[in-house]
């Protein structure tokens, strides 16, 4: 250890120790201000440190979530996370330098500071202060009187101690002051040395963990050259694409419109179009509509769950729209509603015409190159199921559904396409009753759901009351009335072959404008219908005399075969004998409904019947009222699908349900039920069908009934989002309307017999 100063020299208090003591002093004192100085500092670059790794901590998460967000890019990726990973290593390793710094410089230099200073500041100060005293004994000493003993005595005892005092402080002293002299040199060597250790390895790590990536840099930086220069090839296609897309007209917006059904996301064509609201208010909203899956959808924001408008596209037509006053309107019209749509221009109005359409055809493509026939599907499904074994409520719905085309199609005339004659039909307008090909199936949809309501044979379930009323008519007997003029007009009916537009002209012109029905005579304009001048008609026999055609029951349900037997030629004798040509038309389906007569139903439908027509004579009794008293289900089915009021009362308040449930007609209440009739309603007698029924005891009414009216609560309770109802309620209805079209026996037993 270094002597700052001798302790012989500190004996001999001389002046030359005294200016070395002043020295060490002034050095100490320089010393302990800078080391305070060095100490803040090193606190202040603990401090940056720290906030620098935080913010670089910061910095390299954003760079690792950067690359989970370019995960498409699997180059981009895989820079960023391996630089984040790497640059997170180095991060850690300065983490560590900072606290190595922390407690071996930081810590040491302020302990020697506040501890060993201040030590020797302390021993300094009890220095000076013994000097101070001797210098005090030392005057006491010299000024005593030379003839006072007692005081010479005092003085020189304080004196000899004073000095034993001072020269143990000042060999205090003086050690304090070699001891700080030699730590200061070890204290701040050994801080110095941590830190410089610290720096070593935190840069050898830094480095070698850097150097791992040598490799890796080298070839991302290859990469980024060729990516510098394919840059700037495409900046360079890009600006001359731009310049000339500039040279062209682009003041108007007209997208380009390309139909592709092959596309590789399935969207065949999309683009904004405005849609009308089917509200009462009619607004009109612009939305992004596109064709997939062999449907029409649009939705508002691209995340939204897409809005289905047309569900099978094979089920609609389209067409341009003149009626409303906006322009480049169409018109996607389904059987069971119209979409008015419209596009910004004509180019775009005609494109979307044109995709609609190319849909449609594409969709028909495809069902034309399945194998199966409609009847081979059916008769191999037959086979499954005698294989199998099995049962149930959908191998039970197929079969009805196979079962509806063997017995559509076997009805005269059915087994070709009732407008061109193109064999083996599998559509059907279950209004007119007739069965038809896919084109003129298209065709028949554009015209409305007023003039034609289309289904297919084979895609679609059929109830058992359509299936009735499918049978009840057919294509011989529909072209006896649409066509009965064809031979004076030599007009020539479209063949398989012909073109679609020759399908189309003749389509309407025989539905719409009805060129070739036979025209009333003047004795036809007649709207009274009484009991007197039915009476005085009886001479004449009518001029649409029902073919026989094949039903699935006798046209009076109940009873005996040989009842029902009776009852059919009870009628037709009645219908032999009463003369209807000269009836108005509503008149005419009047009477026709009550007879069941659906060839002159269909005819006075045919020369514009209401078919809500009302008989004032009759306690304003109308068709539909009519067919009910005669429990005529099929005749109810035909005039609600051609558009009757199912909740028309006559003039007692009674609408058709009133009548079915007085009448104890099973079948028919559960028809009306399902079409929307008001149970609820109340005649003048102030008697709801629910009373009625219980009144009567018909307990598979009065169960109907119940039904209807908590399922529709249950709906109600469900909101917006309620389900179209549960499976019990489906169940049971769709047992009623088997049974009262394949065993109405079974019902009327059932409503007669109190105990059953």
């Amino acid at each position: 250890m270094t002597v700052k100063l001798d302790f012989e020299e500190c004996l001999k208090d001389s002046p030359r120790f005294r200016a070395a003591i002043e020295d060490v002093q002034t050095d100490v004192s320089e010393l302990e201000t800078r080391l305070d100085k060095l100490v803040k500092q090193c606190q202040a670059m603990l401090d940056a440190g720290r906030a620098y790794c935080q913010h670089s901590k910061s910095f390299f998460n954003g760079l690792r979530e950067l690359g989970h967000q370019c995960s498409r890019d699997k180059m981009m990726e895989e820079c960023l996370g391996t630089f984040s990973t790497k640059l997170s290593v180095i991060l850690e390793a300065q983490g560590e330098m900072i606290e190595t710094t922390q407690k071996s410089v930081k810590t040491k230099l302020q302990n020697f500071v506040k501890e060993d200073v201040r030590r020797f500041t302390d021993v300094r100060k009890k220095f000076e202060r013994s000097s101070e005293i001797l210098e005090g004994a030392l005057a006491r000493n010299a000024q005593a009187p030379r003839g006072k003993q007692h005081e010479v005595e005092e003085a020189s005892n304080a004196l000899l101690n004073a000095r034993r005092s001072f020269r143990c402080e000042a060999l205090d002293y003086v050690l304090q002051i070699n001891v700080i002299e030699a730590k200061k040199k070890t204290d701040i060597v050994m801080a110095m040395l941590v830190l410089m250790d610290a720096q070593a390895q935190f840069f050898q790590q830094s480095h070698e963990s850097l150097s791992e990536l040598d490799e890796y840099r080298q070839k991302l930086s290859e990469e980024h050259t060729q990516f510098v220069l394919d840059s700037a090839r495409e900046k360079r296609d890009m600006e001359q694409k731009h310049a000339a897309v500039k040279t062209k007209d682009v003041s108007y917006d007209d997208s380009i419109m390309d139909f592709n059904a092959d596309s590789a996301n399935g969207i065949a064509m999309e683009g904004y179009l405005y849609k009308r609201a089917s509200n009462a208010f009619k607004t009109w909203s612009r939305r992004w509509f596109s064709i997939q899956k062999n449907q029409l959808v649009y939705q508002k924001k691209f995340k939204e769950q897409p809005t289905v408008v047309v569900e099978d596209l094979r089920l609609c037509t389209v067409k341009t729209s003149s009626e409303n006053e906006r322009r480049f309107c169409f018109e996607v019209v389904s059987p069971s509603k119209c979409c008015l749509l419209q596009a910004d221009s004509e180019r775009q109005q005609q494109g979307w015409i044109s995709a609609v359409q190319n849909s449609i055809a594409s969709a028909f493509q495809e069902r034309r190159e399945d194998t199966q026939s409609p009847r081979q599907r059916c008769s191999s499904m037959s086979q499954s199921i005698m294989r199998s074994g099995g049962s149930g409520g959908c191998v039970d719905q197929e079969n009805n559904d196979c079962q509806a085309l063997e017995d559509i199609q076997a009805i005269p005339g059915n087994r070709q396409c009732c407008d061109c004659g193109e064999p083996s039909p599998d559509w059907a307008s279950i209004n007119l009753g007739i069965t038809l090909c896919i084109v003129c199936s298209g065709i028949h949809r554009s015209l409305g759901v007023h003039f034609s309501k289309v289904r297919s044979l084979t895609l679609d379930s059929w109830e058992p009351e359509l299936i009735k009323l499918m049978c009840e008519l057919g294509n011989n007997v529909i072209n006896r009335i649409y066509e009965a003029r064809i031979d004076e007009i030599t007009i020539k009916k479209p063949n398989p072959a012909s073109p679609r537009g020759d399908k189309e002209s003749w389509i309407r012109s025989k539905y719409v404008e009805k060129k070739f029905i036979q025209k009333l005579p003047e004795t036809g304009r007649n709207p009274q219908l009484t009991r007197s001048n039915r009476a005085a008609t009886l001479t004449q026999k009518p001029p649409l005399k029902p073919k026989p055609s094949r039903t699935l029951l006798p046209r009076k349900s109940g009873g005996s075969p040989s009842d029902n037997q009776k009852s059919s030629s009870d009628f037709n004798k009645e219908e032999e004998e009463e003369d209807l040509s000269g009836l108005h038309p509503g008149a005419l389906l009047y009477r026709s409904a009550a007879l069941q007569n659906f060839p002159l139903m269909a005819d006075a439908l045919a020369h514009g019947a209401d078919v809500n027509w009302v008989n004032p004579s009759e306690e304003s009794s109308t068709p539909m009222i009519q067919a009910v008293l005669v429990n005529a289900l099929a005749a109810c089915e035909f005039l609600l699908q051609n558009g009757a009021n199912v909740n028309q009362a006559d003039s007692n308040g009674r609408g058709p349900l009133h009548h079915a449930t007085i009448l104890g007609h099973t079948g028919l209440v559960c028809l009306f039920l399902k079409r929307g009739a008001d149970y609820n309603a109340r005649d003048k007698n102030q008697k709801d069908p629910l009373s009625i029924a219980v009144d009567n005891a018909n307990a598979d009414i009065v169960t109907l009934l119940r039904i209807t009216k908590m399922n529709k609560e249950m709906r109600e309770m469900d909101g917006a989002f309620g389900q179209s109802g549960d499976e019990t309620y489906q169940d049971i209805f769709r047992d009623f309307s088997h049974m009262a079209s394949n065993n109405p026996e079974k019902l009327r037993r059932r409503s007669m017999d109190p105990k059953s």
